[in-house]
């Protein structure tokens, strides 16, 4: 099972309205100034348990939540992926209505296990690069960074930005 590093039980910064974010435990990209250094080690943080399901969902179910976010750390890493599908499926199951957001070095193209994509609502690409970095950006650190809209992308066949809906 995968690990992570720290739950945030009411985070503004890392998509729309009031959320809970959790950030996986595990990154081999290494980018320079990465924002979560603490998270690249896949050995360190704490082991994700039926109990850290539980009080994600808990946390979630909040009425002034708008949604779950899923950063790290590397939540596409291959040691991640299970894990990640699994708080996504669970998160989705147990709450349809609201959105579930998850950053990523992958670009979306070079993601292989699709099945992901069921349960994401926007995906956050791309490796920060601090010399394209902008403190300005919503939602990400760096310009070449994208924000796509899944259910769109899907839907088109092709990448879809996310428009802020």
């Amino acid at each position: 099972m995968i690990r992570y590093n720290k739950i945030r039980k009411m985070d503004i910064a890392n998509g729309p309205g009031v959320r809970v974010s959790i950030f996986l435990q595990g990154c081999t990209f290494h980018c320079p100034d990465c924002f979560n250094p603490e998270t690249h080690d896949f050995a360190g943080g704490q082991e994700f348990t039926t109990a850290t399901m539980n009080q994600l969902l808990q946390l979630c179910s909040a009425d002034h939540i708008k949604g779950l976010s899923i950063l790290g750390g590397e939540p596409m890493h291959p040691k991640n992926i299970a894990g990640t599908l699994e708080i996504a499926k669970a998160f989705k199951q147990n709450f349809p209505h609201k959105t579930l957001w998850v950053w990523t070095g992958f670009l979306y193209e070079n993601i292989k296990e699709r099945q992901i994509f069921d349960y994401i609502d926007v995906l956050v690409d791309g490796l920060f690069d601090k010399k394209l970095a902008n403190p300005m950006l919503q939602y990400r650190g760096s310009s070449n960074q994208r924000l796509i809209d899944i259910p769109a992308t899907l839907k088109a066949q092709e990448v879809v930005m996310w428009q802020g809906n």
